[in-house]
């Protein structure tokens, strides 16, 4: 089924920019009509999960990484959705130099002069803009009969075209969609000048060999459809995204819209390491390529779950701390003796590199700066001398600093860069002679040093009682969670914290030997995600 050849003229990915007037040129580089295009929604849906926050320096660190592995398309915010979405989506357009940077935008005209504005700085922008078309959103939802719903498409993309080359258009809610008015929808946008036509699973509902159909079905029945590159934007409700993505590429799809870790709202989205590692694994059934240095994959894994306070679960396919591990005698033996018995792909082809050299406090800095390059880390001069002094503490406190050490020691620093919030230091008063537990605080913010003792149900309770008194709020705690870095009673703690606040969640984290610690600086991360969430509106039909 893998094997059936995009129709002829379907070769056009992407335009670059043109004078007023003939038609836009086409990049070479897309000319193989087996390449599938990488459309990543981290920073736009992946911030769309539950918990999940990023700032404008994050976004733009996350970007980064991202245009390094070979992402063609970034999704890089909601520009309409407030000041900091779109002051980010702005700065990603700045900063990325090779990438298509894409916005997404209703169907309105504000959103799309919104968008328009945002891109505007980048080498390659794309305009993203979608509308409901199943019976089910037309009628509750948007409330437009659908030959309104047809008229709207072909207007809000003619309006996005003036403004623009690069127009994507989204049937949202395309797998619910009915066949004969989703065709006439598609040709209506590609009419219009969309060049990319995206038809979402929202809600997770398909099956593969379902939306497979579907989009053979468009391919098939839509007369304009060689003029468009048919996307697909999976959820993962039934835990069928990245299967669903799969079967629709062997129909003729040629873009995939995915997420780092699979995050995205409710279940998430397809992952982008297991479509690139499928693809790349299985090419006697799967004979397609794309653009991704897979090395990079471990490494823009880490951090985004370092940055949105998602530990990525043990047993997680391509990058879970499971994926490589071989517990069994048998397979154990089995690897010893060759390594393909259990392993279908190598953990260097993801970047995942085992060293035998383990650091220590006798270790210096350059030692320490050539384990910082190994990890996939670039530092400039300032953060790398922090980052030693922060290795030199933990290397007091542990015997041996193995890889995983120094990752969380980075990561940790990292997230901390533009906090308003900041911890100074924390003294804790606890055990059999010690009741209550009592905590003595001191916290940064906005640069004014504050302090406080306050006490509590255990040392935990305590501390955080403790930045509640210097940082009132009225966020509840909905999760604690507590994991090792590494083996050892030594070993670093790695706390995850979740705050809710008027219906909106974020995570934070943060890494120490001592646990109190880490767990007053994941609070403290959390607390600091918090804010940037509280200037965040949340448009209707936040996205496909």
């Amino acid at each position: 089924m893998f094997h059936r050849p995009l129709p002829a003229g379907r070769a056009r990915l992407f335009s670059v920019p043109r004078p007023s007037g003939g038609a836009p040129e086409c990049k070479s580089e897309y000319m193989d009509h087996n390449r599938v295009i990488i459309f990543d929604t981290t920073l736009r849906d992946g911030e769309q999960s539950p918990g999940a926050s990023m700032n404008l320096e994050e976004k733009v660190r996350i970007a980064l990484v991202l245009e390094e592995m070979g992402v063609d398309v970034i999704e890089a915010g909601f520009p309409i959705a407030s000041n900091g979405d779109f002051e980010a989506v702005e700065a990603v357009a700045k900063a990325v130099k090779t990438s298509v940077i894409c916005g997404l935008a209703r169907a309105t005209k504000g959103d799309i002069e919104r968008c328009a504005e945002a891109i505007r700085p980048a080498a390659r922008g794309r305009i993203h803009t979608f509308l409901s078309t199943s019976p089910l959103h037309m009628k509750y939802k948007l409330q437009m009969e659908p030959e309104k719903v047809l008229e709207k498409v072909a207007e809000s993309v003619a309006y996005a075209r003036k403004l623009t080359d690069d127009v994507e258009w989204s049937a949202e809610d395309g797998s619910r969609t009915e066949h004969d008015f989703l065709c006439r929808c598609v040709e209506a946008a590609i009419a219009a000048g969309a060049r990319t036509i995206n038809i979402p699973d929202t809600v997770g509902y398909a099956v593969p060999d379902e939306y497979a159909a579907l989009i053979a079905m468009l391919i098939n029945r839509v007369p304009n459809i060689d003029k468009a590159v048919l996307s697909v934007h999976c959820h993962n409700d039934l835990g069928l995204a990245v299967a669903n993505s799969l079967a629709a590429v062997g129909k003729g799809a040629r873009q995939i819209e995915c997420t780092v870790n699979g995050l995205g709202e409710r279940a998430g989205n397809a992952a982008m390491e297991e479509i690139v590692m499928a693809l790349r694994t299985r090419p006697d059934l799967l004979p397609f390529k794309t653009g991704i240095k897979t090395e990079n994959i471990t490494r823009a894994s880490r951090l985004v779950s370092t940055i949105t306070g998602f530990v990525v679960q043990p047993n997680k396919a391509i990058v879970g701390k499971n994926a490589f591990a071989h517990e069994s005698g048998i397979h154990q033996d089995g690897v010893l003796k060759h390594a393909q018995t259990y392993e279908i792909m190598t953990p260097e082809s993801v970047g995942l590199h085992r060293s035998n050299l383990v650091m220590g406090k006798h270790s210096g800095r350059a030692a320490f700066k050539a384990k910082l390059k190994e990890l996939g880390y670039e530092l400039g001069d300032n953060a790398i001398e922090d980052a030693f002094t922060r290795f030199k503490d933990l290397a007091d406190r542990k015997k041996d600093v193995f890889d995983e050490d120094i990752v969380a020691l980075v990561d940790d620093a990292v997230v901390r860069g533009n906090d308003r919030v900041k911890l100074v230091s924390l003294e804790v008063l606890c055990g059999t002679k010690h009741q209550p537990p009592s905590a003595t605080l001191e916290l940064s913010v906005d640069g004014e040093v504050k302090g406080v003792r306050a006490t509590g149900d255990g040392p935990v309770d305590a501390t955080f009682n403790a930045i509640k008194a210097l940082f009132p709020h009225e966020a509840r705690l909905q999760l604690y969670q507590v994991s090792a870095v590494t083996q050892g009673t030594d070993a670093q703690a790695e706390v995850t914290v979740r705050l809710e606040e008027d219906g909106k969640t974020v995570n934070g984290q943060g890494a120490e030997t001592d646990t109190l610690v880490a767990s007053a600086r994941a609070y403290v991360n959390a607390l600091n995600k918090l804010l940037v969430k509280r200037q965040k509106t949340a448009p209707d039909a936040a996205g496909a």
